[in-house]
C-alpha cells in the first residue's frame, strides 16, 4: 500500500511537471497574428523596426507599399489600397492555383502531363510537347514554342505562362480566372480591395493580376505561415514547401531561343520567350529564391538565404518574404528595376533596398 502511494505520488508529480513544461512551451511560442477585415496596426518600434531606416527605404525605392511584421501592418507609403498590375509577380499566384488544384484532386501531381487537359499538345511539333508537365510550366522549362524538349532548358517564357494560366482556368477549374481567384484566395484571406486577373480589361492579356500592396501582403503571409490562415489550412504545408523549396538546378542550361510551333492562336501573358538574363538556380514554382547560380552567386547578396520574392518588371512590382525575420515587404511602382543585375552585385538598387530593410531590424 505504501509502495502504491509512493508510485501514485510520483505519477501525479510527473504529470504536473509535464503540464507545467507544456504550459511553459506554450508561453514561449509567440501567438501568430492574422488580419481580420482590416490589418491590425503597430508602430515600427513596437515590432523591432527602426522607422528612420524605413524612411530611407522609401526615399530609395519610391512608389507605394507596406511592411508587415509578426502579422501586423507596421509601415506604409503611398496608396496601399489601390490595385495595380503586378506584372510577373502574378506568377506565384498562378502556381498557387496549380497547387490548390492538386490539393482538391483535380490534378494528380505536378508531374502529370498538361496534355491530359490540353490534348492538342500531344501532336504538336511531332509529339515533342506531349510530355510538358505542370512542373515544367512552373519552372519555365517547358520548351513550349522553342525547339528544346520539355525539362531540358530554362527560358523565361510568357507564351508558356499564358498556356499555363489558360489551361488551369479553362480546362482544369472550368472557371473564369478572377472568380477562381476570389473563391480560392481573396475570400478566405479577406482581401480588402478589388482584385482581378484582368488588370487591363477582359480582352487584354487575361492572367495579369491587379492587386493592392496591402492585399498582396496577405498572400505573402499565407506562405509565411506555411499555408495556414487562422485556424484553417488553406494550402497544405507540404505543397508550400514544394513551391518555395524546389529551385531549378543551377546547372540547367538556357534555351537556345530557336522557335518551334505553338498551338493556334497562342497568346502571351505579356512578353516574349526568353525575357530575363538571370540564369537558373533561383527559380522555384515561379518564386525567386535566394540560392546560388552555377557561379556561386546569390541573387540578393544583402538578403538572408531563406528570402522569397515574387517579382515583376525587374523588381518595380514585388512581394518580399523574409521568413527568419517574420517580415513582408510589398510594393508597386517602385524605382527599382535592376533584378537582372543583382546576382553577386551589392550595388544594385534592389540589393541596397534589402540592405536598408536588414539595417531596420533592431532585434535580429
Amino acid at each position: 500500500m505504501v509502495l502504491y502511494s509512493h508510485w501514485r505520488t510520483f505519477g501525479l508529480l510527473t504529470i504536473a511537471i509535464g503540464l507545467a513544461t507544456a504550459a511553459g512551451k506554450a508561453r514561449e511560442r509567440p501567438r501568430q497574428v492574422f488580419p481580420d477585415a482590416a490589418w491590425e496596426r503597430r508602430p515600427p518600434a513596437a515590432v523591432g523596426l527602426d522607422p528612420a531606416r524605413l524612411a530611407a527605404l522609401v526615399d530609395l525605392v519610391g512608389g507605394r507599399g507596406c511592411l508587415v511584421r509578426r502579422g501586423y501592418l507596421v509601415f506604409e507609403w503611398g496608396d496601399t489600397a489601390r490595385a495595380g498590375d503586378v506584372a510577373s509577380a502574378c506568377k506565384p499566384v498562378i502556381s498557387t492555383l496549380l497547387l490548390l488544384a492538386i490539393q482538391e484532386g483535380r490534378i494528380g501531381s505536378v508531374d502529370d502531363p498538361v496534355a491530359n487537359f490540353e490534348p492538342r499538345l500531344r501532336e504538336l511539333n511531332g509529339g515533342k510537347d506531349a510530355t510538358i508537365t505542370w512542373r515544367h510550366l512552373a519552372h519555365q522549362t517547358s520548351g513550349y514554342g522553342l525547339i528544346e524538349p520539355p525539362g531540358i532548358a530554362y527560358a523565361y517564357n510568357d507564351y508558356a505562362l499564358a498556356l499555363y494560366y489558360d489551361v488551369l482556368t479553362e480546362k482544369v477549374y472550368r472557371e473564369p480566372g478572377t472568380a477562381l481567384l476570389r473563391r480560392t484566395l481573396a475570400e478566405p484571406l479577406r482581401f480588402q480591395d478589388p482584385v482581378t486577373f484582368t488588370a487591363f480589361g477582359p480582352h487584354d492579356r487575361p492572367g495579369r493580376l491587379a492587386i493592392s500592396p496591402r492585399d498582396f501582403a496577405r498572400f505573402g503571409l499565407l506562405y509565411l505561415r506555411g499555408g495556414r490562415w487562422g485556424e484553417r489550412q488553406i494550402l497544405r504545408e507540404d505543397l508550400v514547401r514544394l513551391a518555395i523549396g524546389s529551385p531549378l538546378p543551377a546547372h540547367t542550361p538556357l534555351a537556345s531561343g530557336r522557335e518551334a510551333e505553338m498551338l493556334p492562336g497562342q497568346r502571351t501573358l505579356g512578353g516574349g520567350k526568353q525575357i530575363t538574363a538571370i540564369r537558373p538556380g533561383y527559380y522555384s514554382f515561379n518564386w525567386w529564391v535566394n540560392r546560388r547560380d552555377r557561379q556561386g552567386r546569390t541573387l540578393f547578396v544583402a538578403a538572408p538565404p531563406d528570402t522569397i520574392v515574387a517579382s515583376g518588371h525587374g523588381g518595380r512590382r514585388a512581394l518580399w518574404l523574409f521568413p527568419g525575420w517574420d517580415l513582408i515587404v510589398s510594393w508597386n511602382d517602385a524605382q527599382a528595376d535592376d533584378q537582372d543585375r543583382c546576382p553577386g552585385n551589392p550595388d544594385t538598387t534592389l540589393n541596397r533596398a534589402v540592405r536598408l530593410i536588414r539595417e531596420a531590424i533592431l532585434d535580429d
